[in-house]
């Protein structure tokens, strides 16, 4: 029987498995850059609003809008996703976050601005499953692998480069942080309206009303309280009030998970043992990933006073590492080791990277001796780690969940982006000397070390095998199992169904 990608594209003449992930690429580009691109804009946005003292409580909402909003529709997207052609709903989400960077381009209040970034967030929400299930779709099993860690490496790219493009254009003016997205955008647009697969969707149940309720009430009051804790204050009553209640609505989402007939992510997925755990190990790497940026940047320019520009072109060589890490070796290790140890040997070397910058800092500013060494590391530990993790998780996805359970995947790392975003901001404080400043950062630096090694000794327990083939095929089974067929041994044995 013919797969699943060769039944959707055959007869399509453009729609080779190469062509759709440089097409989706660009799409993916999109919404991973805007999670940090827009970091060392916010002085420039306080001063060009005339904001009371920068205003930086307010500008974090141009931050927190995206990241809760992004985060929160994911996985109810992906679910609404399976049901409909993939190849529209990337167009679609790539329309709505094109139109609504150009409107925050040209935003003339901040309530206006933070409004677009909201439609921002809806518009990624969209394309990123979708992209991801067109990936899966359209490449064999044997190659999913490959192509998900090309896929899961090209955001993380975007990603990490964010600060690095957004101190360059805000030279130009902060508002071309979000209008740098318009071309890029435009020819996604262009090219996919042509070239795309024709992926359709598949007889599923409408996602539950309840279970979106739960799950997005639930992401959004823990991005909230995450990322308002400080400001707040996190013995503050609002603080406990909103995780408490953040708590409550994910213990219930998890619960109708289990119960409920048809609850909006199939628990069925977490049977699978390479996507539980990747889904764990993504949680906690994304959760130092994050709070080691966002560290990275507040010491360049509020303790070394660099310029936005400075600041961005001094962490691009950890970005660089990425791709070099990803495409040629993170895939002949997973061969030879085995997904857990390749996630292990990253996230080592990821924390070995910030363990150079705690030992190293000083209040004088020394790019060469004390944060280049770390950048390069943190920078190979990421392309080690991260499109193992995505990849181990989504290829073994079954056809029918690409779009849910490649969500649920991505939903969880924004989750953990916020994490660490906090906990950063928490261990920071608000430090009132140059010295205990030092101290501060020194001690968030070991915090941001150990969330790493504890993800990586996760990833060694939770995927310890000692191989990672091909993934076995996953069908549809009565009532919420799925069967497996074990793709067999060089001898042609294998596991019956």
């Amino acid at each position: 029987m013919a797969s699943l990608s060769q039944r959707s594209v055959a007869g399509h003449r453009d729609a080779a498995p190469g062509l759709v992930l440089l097409i989706v690429c660009a799409g993916v580009v999109l919404a991973s850059l805007d999670l940090f691109i827009v970091n060392v804009a916010l002085p420039q946005m306080g001063r060009d609003f005339r904001l009371r003292g920068g205003g930086l409580g307010d500008l974090s909402w141009v931050l927190n809008a995206y990241a809760i909003v992004y985060a929160a529709l994911l996985v109810m997207f992906g679910r609404i996703a399976e049901r409909y052609r993939r190849e529209r709903g990337f167009l679609i989400g790539v329309t709505l976050f094109v139109t609504a960077s150009a409107a925050c381009g040209t935003a003339g209040s901040l309530p206006m601005l933070v409004a677009c970034r909201v439609v921002q967030a809806a518009g990624a929400a969209l394309l990123t499953p979708t992209s991801l299930g067109l990936i899966l779709a359209s490449f064999p099993p044997e190659r999913r692998h490959g192509a998900v860690r090309a896929w899961t490496a090209v955001g993380g790219l975007a990603a990490a480069l964010g600060p690095v493009i957004g101190g360059l254009l805000v030279e130009a003016g902060w508002r071309w942080v979000f209008l740098v997205n318009v071309p890029i955008g435009a020819v996604a647009l262009l090219v996919g309206a042509r070239r795309l697969p024709r992926v359709p969707g598949h007889a599923v149940s409408r996602p539950d009303a309840l279970g979106t309720l739960l799950l997005t009430g639930g992401v959004g009051l823990l991005s909230l309280g995450l990322v308002k804790g400080d400001s707040w204050g996190w013995g503050d009553a609002r603080t406990i009030a909103t995780l408490a209640a953040a708590a409550i609505a994910i213990a219930l989402f998890a619960a109708h998970t289990v119960w409920h007939r048809n609850p909006l992510i199939d628990r069925a997925l977490f049977k699978l043992g390479s996507f539980t755990g990747s889904s764990v190990v993504a949680i906690l790497f994304s959760a130092s990933f994050g709070a080691m940026l966002l560290s990275r940047v507040l010491w360049a320019q509020d303790v070394w006073h660099w310029t936005p520009a400075i600041t961005g072109l001094s962490i691009a060589p950890g970005p660089l590492m990425v791709p070099v890490f990803s495409f040629l070796l993170a895939g002949r290790l997973t061969e030879r080791l085995g997904a857990g140890r390749v996630i292990a040997i990253g996230s080592t070397i990821f924390a070995a990277g910030i363990a150079w910058w705690a030992l190293a800092m000083g209040l004088r500013a020394d790019y060469v001796s004390e944060m280049l060494g770390g950048m390069l590391l943190t920078g190979i530990g990421v392309g080690l780690t991260l499109p193992t993790l995505m990849a181990t998780g989504a290829s073994s996805l079954p056809p029918h969940a690409f779009a849910t359970g490649s969500a649920a995947l991505n939903m969880l790392r924004q989750v953990g982006l916020a994490i660490g975003v906090a906990v950063l901001i928490a261990v920071l404080g608000t430090p009132d000397s140059p010295a205990r400043e030092l101290d501060a950062y020194q001690r968030a630096s070991w915090v941001i070390a150990a969330i790493a090694l504890v993800g990586g000794i996760a990833g060694l327990v939770l995927l310890a095998v000692r191989r990672q083939a091909a993934p076995a095929a996953l069908e549809p089974a009565p009532a919420w199992g799925f069967r497996t067929r074990s793709p067999g041994s060089a001898a042609g044995q294998g596991c019956g169904r």
